[in-house]
């Protein structure tokens, strides 16, 4: 995969940083195995896959699958080994059931081994909950006056944003200390609200842009799921908070980006403390420490400012962020038209500002290695695709530099192409660094509803070949025992499971057929539990989830055994390369008396830890999760149904 992924190690000089994370029970198993089953459950009446993994290899293994009543359902034998994981080796349970219930498998013979209990069901009753504690994670990522009050959060955080100062970017050594001081510009804006980005209080446009995406189109398009014909999921809200902040970092009239707030390391040469050094809840800050200089910066949080008024934006960001507005008319033009309206001409404003010649890094944080992302032509098809779609829906107001939607589906085409036949097709698949496996779809679409029109610098098939080319690819480098569509080792691990499962649905949709069918399902279930770890990377889904995130608010106002109050529906980095460690002050330590329950369970080169001072395994973040809940939509609709 892409050597994008590798985007969490922050700052080299202090890996004690940010984020914590909730640590689940291991089970107690009676045998000399373990099964591995989807936590979440499985859809009635498709195929369904478990995994037995044994410490030496077996022959003539056993499987009986039992119903709540204690009844033997499905019987077998276990599959031939699929290879082996550390020291497991790992063998498949294929079955497939039809009534609702809850299940639990025992394997026999050489081996014995019993599962957690598992549900079978429809897609709705599985995934309506896991969707909705989606949603419940970014309402309490919630920073400012707006927040929503909850057994975790209890009061606003960052007031002081309303009026911060902006400043130049900052310039960084080798190690990520900021060289110099900050540079003040003389501006101040009003940067409050918007959603923390990961276990810390730091604020990206460049993953807000990103989730805001996301999250608009599973509105539009999926209104029972995500919309507002949703009783236990409706985003409407939580999409607009989010568009709210990126309008208050994009100056329409002065034609301004500010793309963060705050700050994650520390000055070479002053003793100024970050946001990453320090562990609290977030209504500490606007008077942490009275009026010491050292917590300057925490009280008084700082904002960057892209480039001077008028100045080319970086193109990741400007296909991102007019995608964002463009949606945004798309989802509230009938509901909220003045907001609508100005997004729109936000929408063609900073795609018409979009560098495409760039040079060096692309514009993303501050220190650009927080989040190195260096694919930018996706993003541009994405923009274009979403003010095609807008533009094509009428009633558009006043003083729009394009109004032929053709324009942008020529546009949106051409960077299909360029992406396409750029140097990172086929390398990585959905998650921040790269949308085109959303971006394509929606394009296919937009193509369809133009009526196919000729001269288009991409077809529908180009579309859908390569689509299945990035699932194929990844597939084909990972080949993993469990099924998965990239190795475990790497970073952003579930994000991009659950991304490859929203690609395989909307490619079966698209092709109408069932290519990837299986695959989609698999991923989801290897997210969820089936995987060497046993455990659902999303706190709260299944019976064994992360207790022990390094997150702040849930590390300090949350429980630290998988009890209420968890911070539900937030998805961690998962499996990784190596954990990570340190110790800030006023930290939680999680589990209690350390120790690693899921140890010996690594292999292949992949570890998972449930600690509190392992971001790399055990942070959840806002582009993480983003993936998820378009997932879950898919899943239960089955395809869009929104209307333009």
């Amino acid at each position: 995969m892409s050597p994008l992924l590798n985007h969490r190690p922050y700052s080299t000089h202090n890996i004690l940083i940010i984020f914590c994370v909730l640590v689940a029970a291991l089970p107690s198993y009676a045998g000399t195995g373990y099964i591995r089953v989807n936590q979440i459950g499985y859809e009635a009446g498709l195929s369904m896959r478990a995994y037995l993994m044994t410490t030496s290899a077996v022959s003539g293994a056993k499987y009986a699958v039992k119903n709540s009543g204690g009844t033997t359902v499905a019987s077998g034998s276990v599959g031939a080994t699929l290879g082996s994981w550390g020291s497991y080796s790992v063998y498949p349970i294929d079955f497939t059931l039809s009534a609702a219930d809850t299940y639990t498998i025992t394997a026999s013979g050489p081996v014995s081994a019993t599962s957690l209990g598992f549900r079978v069901d429809s897609p709705a009753n599985l995934y309506a909950t896991p969707l909705a504690n989606n949603l419940y994670f970014y309402e309490n990522e919630r920073d400012g006056s707006n927040f929503i009050p909850t057994p975790l959060r209890t009061a606003a955080g960052h007031l002081n944003d309303a009026s911060a100062t902006v400043y130049d970017s900052p310039t960084f050594n080798s190690n990520g200390l900021i060289i110099g001081s900050l540079s003040p510009t003389g501006a101040t804006i009003n940067a409050e609200g918007g959603w923390w980005d990961a276990g810390d209080y730091l604020k990206f446009v460049q993953t807000h842009s990103y989730v805001v995406a996301l999250m608009l189109i599973g509105v539009r398009d999926f209104p029972n799921q995500m919309g507002s014909l949703s009783t236990t999921s409706d985003f409407t809200n939580e999409a607009q908070f989010g568009v709210n902040w990126l309008q208050q970092m994009w100056n329409d009239s002065t034609e301004t980006l500010y793309y963060q707030v705050g700050i994650g390391t520390d000055f070479k040469s002053y003793n100024y403390l970050s946001d990453h050094d320090i562990w609290r809840l977030p209504q500490a800050d606007d008077t942490y420490d009275g009026t010491n200089a050292q917590y300057q910066y925490i009280r008084h949080r700082p904002v960057f400012v892209a480039g001077a008024a008028g100045s080319k934006i970086s193109p990741n960001l400007a296909g991102r962020l007019s995608a964002d507005f463009a949606e945004c008319f798309q989802v509230y033009d009938a509901t909220n038209p003045t907001l609508a309206n100005q997004c729109i001409l936000e929408a063609e404003h900073i795609f018409d500002l979009a560098n495409t010649a760039p040079t060096g890094n692309l514009l993303t944080t501050a220190p650009y290695d927080f989040y190195p992302e260096n694919e930018w032509r996706d993003d541009l098809e994405l923009g274009a695709t979403e003010l095609y779609f807008a533009l094509q829906r009428g009633n558009l107001p006043r003083g729009l530099p394009h109004t032929n939607p053709r324009y942008y589906l020529a546009a949106a085409a051409n960077w299909a192409h360029a992406y396409i036949t750029g140097p990172n097709d086929q390398t990585d698949t959905l998650n921040l660094y790269d949308v085109s496996g959303l971006a394509h779809f929606e394009l296919y679409r937009a193509i369809t509803l133009a009526g196919n029109p000729p001269g288009l610098a991409v077809s529908k098939t180009d579309l859908l070949t390569d689509l299945g080319n990035q699932m194929n690819t990844s597939i084909n480098n990972a080949k993993d025992v469990f099924g998965y569509g990239l190795p475990f080792s790497t970073y952003d691990s579930v994000s991009h499971g659950a991304g490859m499962s929203v690609m395989a649905a909307e490619y079966n949709y698209l092709a109408s057929n069932s290519t990837f069918a299986i695959d989609s399902r698999r991923w989801l279930a290897n997210i969820s539990g089936a995987n060497a770890w046993g455990v659902t990377f999303t706190v709260g889904d299944g019976d064994t989830f992360p207790e022990c995130m390094q997150h702040q608010v849930a590390n300090l106002a949350g429980s630290l055994n998988g009890q209420p109050p968890t911070l539900n529906g937030a998805v961690v980095e998962g499996s990784n390369s190596a954990p990570t460690s340190g110790v800030v002050s006023g930290m939680i330590k999680c589990p209690p008396g350390g120790g690693d329950v899921y140890k010996k369970f690594n292999g292949n080169g992949a570890v998972y830890k449930d600690n509190v001072q392992s971001y790399s395994t055990d942070e959840p973040a806002i582009d993480l999760t983003a993936t998820s809940f378009l997932m879950y939509a898919w899943r239960i609709a089955g395809g869009p149904s929104g209307t333009r």
